[in-house]
């Protein structure tokens, strides 16, 4: 005797999603935890089609890059590629690290936004919430630095409405010119930066290492759609 039997169309949706999620998991993550695997640092770029968005389609670093935020009560949130965070989690400023098979420095750190205001129309990206030089790797790989940012942190803020923003970070081997450029002051606009072309003029090369996270509006409970 054949048994027959007819599933609902909730059924069969709610099937066909837990027969996804092996492959939906390693694409959202929330933060804490670092990266350990360059590979899945660049898988994760990809994903978020974030090196042709940043006009840097060759990105593919050598080094892991550490990225966290600390909290005003209990330990820092530190990140890895790709990490959902709330936006009142990320006041910082964030602290970073570097391998310190990097070699001993400099380099410089640079964070942009590439959705300002929106994911879905960002007129206003890149904006530049982060940008300094002469750091060099120290104590348990900390990336630490004696001189003032180019542009001093500011903390992610995606706009009430707007779907969430992808921040990234990335980081390149200093060059002689970097110190004495004028391209990028402190008085000079965030908005629509060009990270790319900013790194071909003073001779940066390929970014080294990187990461990115994906921050929510403030005081969102759940990750905002991307």
């Amino acid at each position: 005797m054949i048994v027959k039997i007819f599933l609902s169309s909730e059924v069969l949706t709610t099937m066909r999603f837990f027969s996804y999620l092996p492959y939906l998991l390693p694409l959202f993550t929330l933060a804490g935890a670092q990266d350990v695997d360059l590979e899945q640092v660049k898988f994760r770029f990809q994903t978020a089609n974030i090196p042709l968005d940043i006009d840097i389609p060759s990105f593919d670093p050598t080094v892991l890059f550490e990225l966290a935020f600390p909290q005003k009560s209990g330990p820092s949130i530190p990140t890895t590629a790709g990490d959902f965070i709330n936006q009142n989690q990320t006041a910082g400023p964030p602290t970073f690290g570097l391998e310190e098979r990097a070699g001993s420095g400099p380099f410089v750190v640079a964070m942009v936004d590439l959705d300002a205001p929106d994911p879905r129309n960002p007129t206003e990206a890149q904006i530049r919430h982060f940008l300094g030089g002469n750091f060099r790797v120290g104590a348990n790989s900390a990336l630490v630095n004696s001189t003032p940012a180019v542009t001093e942190f500011l903390q992610p803020n995606p706009p009430v409405g707007s779907e969430a923003h992808r921040y990234v970070f990335l980081v390149f081997k200093q060059s002689a010119a970097f110190n004495n450029q004028k391209l990028v002051t402190p008085a000079t606009s965030r908005d629509n930066f060009d990270i790319a072309a900013f790194a071909t003029a003073l001779g940066l090369g390929s970014p080294i290492a990187g990461t990115y996270i994906v921050v929510n509006v403030a005081n969102s409970t759940t990750p905002a759609d991307v």
